[in-house]
């Protein structure tokens, strides 16, 4: 049990430090090749003006670095290659304790949080310096979409036919069997998380409820004695913990998409490795651990309906953090509040899947 504990533990606090380490170095470089926005505001989801929240970050989204999330998955790889590389050179039964990168449970994750960042690092490439060419503004939605969906699609492919996967668990009541059903669901599900990433818009806001929220399936995935899943759930929450000692306000630099993508990629694939396949509840609880995430993505969506079909706003801004901030809450109360919210509902969501695992 202590060796376990070790286990899982040992990478968190070994990518926390990798990431402290190599966030001076990111942070040089993003400045030297002044890497934000030349130009603050965004345009809305259907094309027109976004005047309030345009207003509110006038001053915010120039002169501070994005690719930040470098710092996330950069710290991640870091520490998986080297204690890899550490084990392959000295042994030892400790060194291949740790080691965590693992077919069975860690090779679909890492490579769903490698292809978002990879993914999301050439958005934020032309984002930044992408201005009056055909890709100003960074890759087109749709293209970024397709990329989620087709990683997702990869990903269900693997836990349908090669793992055996066809039901999504639900506490305290079985399972639901999707039979060849649960390929789409995988990939409507990852195209619902990644929609969420635009949690990503105050300092300190999305660092912080990441990296709760990894913490949490960490927890779900020790108690399943996926061991290697939850060693790297731990790396990833490490690696946020480092990114956000920099991204509080006010922020050295944004997580951009490069962290986005790679993070709610990877988020998908963890929520149905500790479902079905370790015999646990993930997925189902993952609105109650991604609370946060959830109510953004909602938000968006009850603005867009509303000012389709009743021609008015609910909300001052979406998503709804950007209402807060509309409303007169500084963005630290915000930020600070947001993950209160997170501690509380991640810790439903672990005991309902703990509680539900059991009974």
């Amino acid at each position: 049990m202590v060796a376990d504990v070790i286990k899982v533990i040992s990478p968190t606090a070994i990518a926390f430090f990798v990431g402290m380490a190599i966030s001076p170095i990111v942070t040089h470089y993003l400045y030297k090749y002044t890497c934000w926005k030349k130009k603050a505001g965004k345009v809305g989801y259907a094309g027109g003006d976004t005047p309030i929240f345009n207003e509110l970050h006038k001053d915010k989204e120039v002169g501070t670095p994005r690719m930040g999330g470098i710092v996330i998955w950069g710290s991640v790889i870091l520490t998986i290659a080297g204690i890899w590389v550490l084990e392959r050179i000295f042994g030892g039964a400790a060194l291949e304790k740790l080691e965590f990168f693992s077919r069975s449970q860690t090779w679909v994750p890492v490579f769903a949080l490698l292809v978002g960042a990879g993914v999301g690092l050439i958005d934020d490439i032309l984002e930044i310096r992408g201005t009056g060419t055909h890709f100003a503004g960074g890759l087109p939605l749709s293209r970024r979409l397709v990329v989620v969906a087709g990683v997702c699609l990869f990903a269900a492919w693997w836990f349908y036919d090669k793992l055996g996967v066809t039901t999504v668990s639900i506490p305290f009541n079985g399972v639901v069997q999707l039979g060849v059903f649960f390929i789409p669901f995988f990939v409507l599900v990852g195209l619902a998380v990644y929609a969420s990433g635009v949690i990503d818009g105050i300092d300190g806001l999305a660092g912080g409820v990441f990296a709760i929220i990894f913490a949490s399936y960490g927890v779900i995935a020790f108690s399943q004695q996926q061991l290697d899943l939850a060693a790297f759930c731990g790396t990833v929450s490490g690696g946020l913990l480092a990114f956000l000692w920099f991204n509080i306000p006010p922020a050295r630099f944004y997580m951009g998409e490069t962290g986005v993508m790679g993070l709610t990629m990877a988020l998908t694939v963890t929520a149905f490795m500790t479902d079905a396949l370790g015999g646990g509840k993930g997925v189902a609880v993952l609105p109650m651990i991604g609370f946060p995430l959830l109510a953004t993505v909602l938000s968006d969506v009850i603005q867009v309906l509303s000012k389709k079909f009743r021609g008015k706003k609910v909300f001052l801004v979406a998503p709804i953090h950007h209402h807060f901030e509309a409303k007169g809450w500084p963005p630290y109360k915000v930020t600070m509040r947001y993950w209160v919210l997170s501690v509380i509902t991640a810790f439903i969501g672990v005991i309902v899947a703990l509680a539900g695992t059991l009974l």
